[in-house]
């Protein structure tokens, strides 16, 4: 039953997504009055076809047998010369509403890419990647085509029908009262049915996305997933997603066609009234054979637009659909802003201290709990414990990739929260577990963080972390391309590139996050060593299971439960055989 509710969800704001489309149109206001005037120009050439067509059928004398061809020639001509200028104005304003729409798209994707940099990590930690792309892609796309081609068609068929309905009024106001039955039937029942269909292209959009975050997770977990023999539960799961996605789709687009073919039916309806009451009028002598033919045609104008503006309303439903979940995105809250009163975090001598500190992601569960610590200027400080004691989320809190809920947080006696997050955050060097790598030369990779390192620089770093001789028995030396996250090198290999890189950055505060976990124990000790000397005088922060690696730490920090419940240096917190004992001989037994 929840599914079901969730199936026909009513979208949350359509006058709005229109409005905020309409914004994006007129930063180019002048191609799209152009192209107004192009599409008016082009539809009013079209609409003198009846009525000329008209005028050349009654250059026959009925009974007579008598025909002009001098005027149904020159009438034929005009119709000729309409409908080529007419055509000709269709392919200009079609390629011109072409360019509006690439326009309009490359300012949207850039508007939301924007935006992504400026959400917090938060968001990404609650949000599928595929979905995220799949909303940068799929859903700008479908707007991208709605935009050169359904937006064409509205306009022309509000010409169309407008100027349809003049001539026919002009020419037998009577038989226009067959379209005071026939159009409201149309119109209510498409209303009926779009209002059915419109939140099912929604949903639509939302489990493509949801299709694409599962592929997303698959494909980058491909190793793990074949070593735990997971294919064919996959391929269930993968059909289930899919199967999903297929039905929203099924269903979006059945719905959506069935507008189509019943204003189709009562347009037809209406030809058929209008050729049987025409007919009854020309034996009553109130209408030539030739304005029954206009009149006919002009009826055919009428209708046929409408006609194609219901079988487009599905794919503007799926445009709309589209554009809501990217406007969606655009309004998520960005990182909260510095505040007012926030300064540059200067000449940094790396003092950190936390005070009474408490957080939790959500209100239930918090992880940090009344959490105190010092760290002085150039000290290494190992922060231990047990899997979710909150270590990770200790280095959170120091970069303010999230705010404390309690407490401070103090950078040389400065409250972070009172300093700017650009600041704060090149004042620590970061090596993370999961080593992200960009499609580039390995100069460039290592070189990330430091505008106008210089080869020299990015060598010495290279050579600190140990990679230097491995880099150079590469093609291209520094610069060999890495390619996709860095495929073509090995795990071990991307994590010196990135503790090379984070050795280059000239920060007075370091964060290790596992950060020798991909390498063997030798190199380890190496990279360790070689910190340490280029690290004098930096305060660093180390996250570390393997206990055997942080044993020359200044001061080890044990957490558990979000709470220090030791701290000292290796030998003291041996001779106390408490938690930190315990886990050690864990390990080493």
């Amino acid at each position: 039953m929840a599914e079901k509710q969730k199936k026909y969800e009513k979208p949350k704001n359509r006058k709005g997504t229109i409005l905020r489309l309409a914004r994006y149109m007129v930063q180019y206001k002048y191609r799209v009055l152009f192209a107004l005037g192009l599409t008016v120009a082009s539809n009013l050439l079209a609409l003198m076809g009846p009525m000329l067509s008209g005028y050349a059928i009654d250059a026959i004398e009925p009974g007579v047998g008598r025909v002009d061809f001098a005027r149904v020639f020159y009438y034929a001509a005009l119709m000729v010369i309409f409908y080529l200028v007419s055509s000709a104005l269709s392919y200009v304003l079609s390629v011109l509403m072409i360019h509006i729409s690439r326009k309009v798209v490359y300012k949207m994707r850039e508007d939301v890419f924007t935006h992504l940099m400026e959400l917090p990590v938060g968001y990404f930690d609650t949000h599928q990647t595929g979905d995220i792309i799949s909303r940068i892609s799929y859903d700008i796309d479908t707007v991208n085509t709605s935009l050169a081609n359904d937006l064409v068609q509205i306009l022309t068929t509000l010409i169309t029908v407008v100027g349809a309905f003049s001539m026919m009024v002009a020419i037998s106001p009577r038989l226009v009262l067959i379209f005071a039955f026939t159009v409201p039937l149309s119109t209510l029942l498409t209303k009926l049915i779009t209002g059915k269909t419109r939140p099912l292209f929604r949903l639509r959009s939302r489990r493509l996305g949801e299709l694409n975050g599962f592929v997303e997770e698959m494909i980058t977990g491909q190793k793990t997933l074949k070593a735990y023999h997971q294919e064919e539960n996959t391929i269930r799961k993968f059909n289930a997603k899919n199967e999903e996605a297929v039905e929203a789709y099924y269903r979006a687009e059945y719905y959506g066609s069935v507008v189509g073919p019943t204003v189709n039916f009562i347009n037809n309806l209406s030809l058929t009234l209008v050729s049987v009451f025409g007919a009854l009028l020309f034996l009553a002598g109130k209408m030539r054979i030739g304005s029954i033919s206009s009149f006919i045609l002009y009826s055919r104008k009428f209708s046929g637009p409408i006609n194609e503006a219901a079988n487009i309303m599905s794919e503007l439903q799926s445009a709309l659909a589209a554009a809501e979940r990217v406007f969606n995105m655009i309004d998520e809250p960005a990182e909260m802003a510095d505040s007012e009163n926030a300064v540059e975090l200067c000449q940094v001598r790396g003092d950190v201290r936390l005070e009474n500190v408490s957080f939790g992601y959500t209100k239930e569960q918090q992880i940090i709990k009344n959490l105190n610590l010092r760290a002085p200027h150039g000290k290494l400080i190992a922060i231990v414990g047990p899997t979710g004691a909150g270590k990770t989320t200790l280095i959170n809190l120091l970069m303010r990739f999230y705010d404390v809920q309690e407490g401070h947080i103090f950078v040389d006696n400065r409250e972070i929260r009172d300093v700017t997050r650009a600041s704060l955050r090149k004042a620590y060097a970061m090596v993370l577990q999961d080593t992200w790598l960009f499609q580039g030369t390995v100069f460039e990779n290592i070189a990330y963080g430091r505008q106008g390192a210089t080869l020299e620089d990015v060598v010495a770093a290279a050579k600190a972390a140990k990679i230097h001789s491995y880099i150079m028995r590469l093609p291209q030396g520094y610069d060999t391309v890495l390619t996709d996250e860095g495929t073509n090198i090995s795990k071990g290999q991307k994590q010196l590139l990135t503790i090379a890189r984070a050795m280059l950055l000239d920060a007075p505060m370091l964060i290790l996050d596992e950060a020798t976990s991909n390498v063997d124990t030798r190199t380890e000790r190496q990279i360790q060593q070689a910190m340490r000397k280029l690290m004098e005088h930096k305060t660093c922060f180390v996250i570390a299971h393997r206990l055997s690696t942080i044993q020359n730490a200044d001061e080890i920090l044990v957490v558990n439960h979000g709470e220090i419940v030791e701290q000292g240096t290796h030998g003291m917190l041996m001779e106390r055989e408490g938690f930190y004992y315990q886990l050690y001989r864990a390990q080493f037994e």
